[in-house]
């Protein structure tokens, strides 16, 4: 079988054209919305993320809520057949509330942590009513005082279930403007603390819709299609030693 994978000393392959040279200098400030432009043209190709489209489909905080609840250490594909089955029997925290923790881990089985994303849905439903009469929250500090919730969580509420300014980071996002030179951080909250002093508000609330969909189709953890990036010449690809 015919190897594809590219183990970089200075230079990539880039398809047939043959070898490109590694870029050396970081993603600059004047460059990002040229990256995000192109990755808004090719976006349309990757399929959007699961939390995305349910907040696309219901305009609804609550169900944005529960589905990125659901979605964390769990693939899109099983958090959309979790969120269809459980949002089958309720869709508001008085409903979700009249469904006992065995049966939530039921309909959203396998997902991961399932008992105990079960046990913090109920609990963030019990919360929303007594403070809030049953309303999601539209403020991040707010958002983090329930249980299960953190700041990529709500980020992501605020941004798709609200469309209020936030950025959301995840593994994805974290990896990806380290990777371009954009950032240098240690953690996923470092990084959005750095992309807030440094990326235009523009670019806020897509950042992860575009960085999320280009990361699980392109630019994987391990080995990334760098030959077939769209933005490859905009990269140094910082600790990538090995790529496709």
């Amino acid at each position: 079988m015919h190897n594809t994978t590219v183990r970089h000393a200075g230079s990539d392959a880039r398809g047939a054209g043959g070898p490109a040279p590694r870029r050396r200098r970081a993603l600059g400030h004047d460059e990002i919305g040229v990256v995000m432009e192109i990755l808004r043209r090719e976006a349309p190709a990757w399929g959007a993320p699961i939390v995305t489209l349910i907040a696309e489909q219901t305009s609804d905080p609550f169900r944005v809520l529960v589905s990125t609840i659901l979605s964390l250490r769990t693939q899109d594909e099983t958090t959309a057949a979790a969120s269809r089955r459980l949002f089958a029997r309720a869709t508001t925290p008085q409903a979700m509330l009249r469904l006992r923790a065995a049966t939530i881990a039921r309909l959203i089985y396998p997902v991961g942590f399932y008992r105990t994303k079960a046990r913090a849905i109920r609990a963030v439903c019990r919360t929303l009513l007594a403070r809030w009469d049953g309303i999601v929250p539209r403020d991040l500090d707010a958002l983090l005082t329930l249980q299960g919730v953190g700041r990529k969580t709500a980020n992501l509420v605020l941004t798709l279930g609200f469309g209020a300014p936030g950025i959301c980071v995840d593994t994805h996002v974290h990896r990806i403007t380290n990777r371009l030179g954009y950032v240098r951080t240690r953690t996923p909250d470092e990084t959005e603390q750095a992309l807030r002093r440094k990326l235009p508000a523009a670019h806020w609330i897509e950042i992860n819709d575009l960085l999320v969909a280009f990361g699980q189709r392109l630019c994987r953890p391990i080995s990334p299609h760098c030959s077939r990036c769209p933005i490859l010449t905009h990269c140094p690809r910082r600790g990538v030693t090995v790529s496709r």
